[in-house]
């Protein structure tokens, strides 16, 4: 991401009072049961930590990105106050150079700051970063949500389709994927009657 996403990232993530609260997403704490028991996991553009510490908090192993560094500063926060630790680590997706097969799970919720050139390099290189056998746990927003505006990008190519996430696991066993409607209370981010959609998948053996 260019420097002035990070701009805008710093500027939101530095008030007071966290954005996004501090409970895990919903989604998380549905399907964190695919994620098995003292996983290293990643936990990609995680902001203010919430995430990523209720991770830490189950008893896995948690590395955390983010762009932000006020954002990173909220999470080492709330760590601390949940008593836990998480590895944030402070950095740009676009033009990492992602691990080969270093993690457990990787979870990636409410990326969609993205447009699809990009996005396309994050699904490839979260895919990479996955052990074979591990599980990636993909959370975010239809094109139905520009109808609700209660969260989300305002660019419809920024948006999840069931066809989209099923095209770029085709390679993957589709634990979960599903589109529907929920009332979500996640901050004044994410707050309201939402259009969202959930993958979870599996890495092949071998």
């Amino acid at each position: 991401m260019p420097s002035s996403d990070a701009d805008f990232w710093n500027g939101r993530f530095a008030v007071e009072s966290y954005i996004f609260g501090t409970r895990p997403a919903a989604f998380l704490e549905d399907n964190a049961q695919h994620i098995a028991p003292r996983s290293r996991v990643l936990a990609l553009a995680d902001g203010e930590g919430r995430n990523s510490v209720f991770l830490a908090e189950l008893g896995h192993r948690v590395v955390a990105t983010d762009i932000a560094e006020e954002g990173i500063a909220k999470a080492r926060k709330l760590a601390a106050a949940r008593g836990v630790e998480v590895e944030f680590r402070h950095l740009d997706l676009q033009g990492w150079q992602w691990p080969q097969a270093q993690f457990d799970a990787v979870v990636a919720i409410f990326i969609q700051f993205a447009p699809p050139a990009f996005r396309d390099e994050i699904f490839a290189g979260l895919k990479r970063a996955v052990r074979p056998g591990g599980v990636a746990l993909l959370h975010g927003y239809t094109p139905k949500q520009l109808e609700y505006r209660t969260g989300g990008p305002s660019a419809v190519e920024q948006l999840y389709t069931e066809e989209l996430l099923r095209a770029a696991f085709a390679d993957w066993e589709l634990l979960r994927l599903e589109a529907y409607e929920r009332e979500l209370d996640e901050g004044a981010g994410h707050k309201g009657r939402s259009a969202i959609i959930d993958l979870v998948a599996r890495r092949p053996e071998g």
